[in-house]
């Protein structure tokens, strides 16, 4: 394992860390200045005007890092100009709620601008050896890829700290992944990410002090999705393709249900609902801190999951994932019983509430 933990690097995290923690202050008065300000409603947990637009600050961190202390190569240029796109797209959001249309042609125009720049999903590892190449198909692929992983970060952000966490634990799963793999520069991107996240989430913990609105969790999905084509997907094992669903395991699958949920129930799939993972726990009677933590183990055994994955050999890695997907069956099972008593507690919402603009 390779990861770039040395004295450079760690003073780097540090100094990342402590900007984004002098930064959100700024970014909270600048928030209220200009009226970037998160009302309640039927729908969301928080109950006070909280400031949203945290989400700059993180990608003000983040990006001063990266221009200061890391080579910026043709890929490395191609991250930082979308997630610029990303964010403006975000803050624009988190001042006047652009239409959900409207947020999709950002993330779609960021999306092109990284596979321009090279960032492509362009092989899949086969089962029993060799690769199968995408050819034609590269592009479409990798913007699908971007758009879902952003959106999902996006639509689990509905708890103090949540989107957040799960940021945080993701981010640094990878790197531990493309250091095993040799990609040391993927790696240090991604625990300067970490970095930049942990240096907000004080003030995002429950109770929250400001929100990082769409401009903080489509750039956090945007950027988790680029950094796991350009370290984790291309390895040479059958086993690489799974580890990027499986790091970003529990907004993957929340988006894929609530998907289905609204097409099962014709509702459009934009529009909001208390179906999420989140949503049920707090309807066991779980606290908002609570709720969160529990998700935060959630997401940190499949994280290390992935990093076993990772270092098995195919076979083994192969019996492993089949053992982890039954595990996540029963686990959405014992959830299950519980989705009646959920939807009838969501019935509150208002029907046509977007579900793009969550409250984390």
């Amino acid at each position: 394992m390779t990861l770039p933990l040395d004295r450079g690097m760690l003073l780097v995290l540090l100094c990342t860390f402590l900007g984004a923690l002098l930064i959100t202050p700024l970014v909270k008065k600048l928030a209220v200045s200009i009226g970037a300000i998160d009302q309640p409603n039927g729908r969301k947990v928080h109950t006070v005007p909280t400031p949203r637009l945290g989400g700059l600050g993180i990608f003000c961190a983040f990006a001063t890092a990266l221009l200061i202390t890391q080579p910026i190569g043709r890929q490395e240029t191609g991250l930082l100009v979308g997630c610029a796109i990303i964010v403006i797209a975000g803050v624009l959001d988190d001042i006047r709620e652009l239409k959900p249309r409207t947020k999709l042609a950002a993330q779609i125009a960021a999306a092109v601008v990284v596979t321009y720049f090279g960032v492509r999903v362009e092989v899949i590892s086969q089962p029993f050896g060799g690769v199968f190449h995408l050819g034609y198909f590269a592009i479409p692929v990798t913007v699908l890829w971007i758009i879902g992983v952003t959106n999902a970060i996006n639509l689990i952000d509905g708890l103090d700290g949540l989107a957040a966490g799960t940021a945080v634990i993701a981010a640094v799963t990878m790197a531990a992944v493309a250091g095993f793999e040799g990609r040391t520069l993927v790696a240090g991107f991604a625990l300067i990410l970490a970095a930049a996240v942990l240096g907000f989430l004080p003030y995002n913990f429950s109770p929250a002090r400001i929100f990082m609105g769409d401009s903080g969790s489509m750039f956090l999905g945007f950027t988790l999705a680029t950094l796991a084509i350009q370290g984790l997907t291309k390895g040479a094992t059958f086993i690489s393709i799974f580890i990027p669903v499986i790091i970003l395991g529990i907004p993957i699958f929340d988006t894929l249900f609530a998907i289905v949920r609204r097409y099962k129930n014709h509702r459009p799939i934009f529009e909001a609902d208390k179906g999420h993972l989140h949503h049920r726990l707090l309807g066991l009677g779980l606290s908002q801190r609570q709720t969160v933590v529990a998700i935060y183990f959630v997401n940190a055994f499949l994280g290390i999951s992935a990093i076993v994955l990772n270092i098995l050999s195919t076979e083994h890695s192969i019996v492993a994932l089949i053992t982890l997907a039954t595990l996540i069956l029963i686990f959405g099972d014992r959830i299950k019983p519980l989705g009646r008593r959920i939807l009838r507690f969501g019935t509150t919402a208002p029907k046509r509430a977007k579900d793009f603009h969550h409250s984390g």
